[in-house]
């Protein structure tokens, strides 16, 4: 595997090497990361990944410099899953001058996620477009457990034209249905214990609608109360339609159920389409 922090030897060393396909990454790896690099490998000839900590989608109270960095052994996980090609760039290979031309996604950047960190989806266009326009791919793979950022990202692509292919790849689990996380390792014991509860309660609210409840209203807000109880605190639990994170207007339309909930200081979010 080859590993290039310059955009000019990545961009030479991607030259003629046929259908590229990418999977940006801000690293810690897990199972999840690492299977969307497996299904890479069937959209194309050459595998690139990045690993990069994007500064600018993390709010001034998040966790930037104490987000997980583990880079050789996120280097051996690639190799070991057959990846062509590391981009790791510097901040300063990324953003050699301070980045004021920022990419502003529409309404959908306020909602959800969105209206809690505030930024962070304009932060996440800009890298990616960046990354798109250094990378030049013609496919590009994100995971579903972000399902705001895939449709932010998915969107982006479609109405700047962009000549690539994203594909949404699922959400990765444990055993006890926890969906894969570079935060899960923040968790302690107990909290990596209750951490469960939360895709329990999302397919409670897919059971009760495939039979038949309509009051969204209501299963949101009994799973709102289900999660308190039990120690969580919760910046929502909304079922939306899958086209738009709208409303859902009826149960007939495909729909999505979504929460972020924290153990702790942990915040972890979730999904299950319906």
């Amino acid at each position: 595997m080859q590993i290039h922090s310059s955009i000019a030897d990545l961009r030479a060393a991607l030259k003629g090497r046929g259908r590229v396909v990418f999977v940006p990454t801000m690293g810690n790896l897990h199972a999840g990361h690492i299977s969307l690099m497996t299904q890479a490998r069937a959209h194309g000839d050459t595998v690139v990944a990045s690993i990069f900590v994007n500064r600018i989608q993390f709010g001034p109270n998040e966790d930037f410099d104490k987000y997980p960095r583990t880079f050789q052994a996120d280097c051996d996980k690639l190799a070991a899953a057959g990846v062509d090609v590391l981009f790791a760039p510097t901040e300063a290979d990324l953003y050699p001058e301070p980045q004021e031309y920022l990419v502003e996604p529409p309404a959908i950047q306020n909602i959800l996620d969105g209206e809690f960190r505030p930024g962070h989806f304009r932060g996440v266009a800009t890298v990616v477009l960046k990354l798109f326009n250094i990378v030049q791919p013609q496919a590009a793979l994100f995971g579903k457990k972000d399902y705001q950022q895939l449709m932010v990202i998915r969107n982006m692509t479609r109405q700047l034209a962009l000549p690539i292919d994203i594909i949404g790849g699922e959400t990765v689990r444990a055993e006890d249905g926890l969906a894969l996380s570079s935060r899960n390792g923040y968790l302690t014991t107990e909290q990596r214990a209750e951490a469960p509860r939360l895709y329990r309660e999302l397919n409670r609210i897919r059971d009760a609608l495939r039979n038949g409840e309509t009051d969204i209203a209501k299963l949101e807000k009994g799973t709102l109360d289900a999660l308190t109880a039990a120690g969580w605190q919760s910046d929502y639990v909304a079922v939306r339609q899958q086209s738009d994170l709208s409303m859902p207007k009826g149960v007939d339309a495909p729909m999505v159920v979504l929460a972020a909930s924290r153990l702790g200081t942990t915040r972890l979010i979730d999904n299950i389409e319906i």
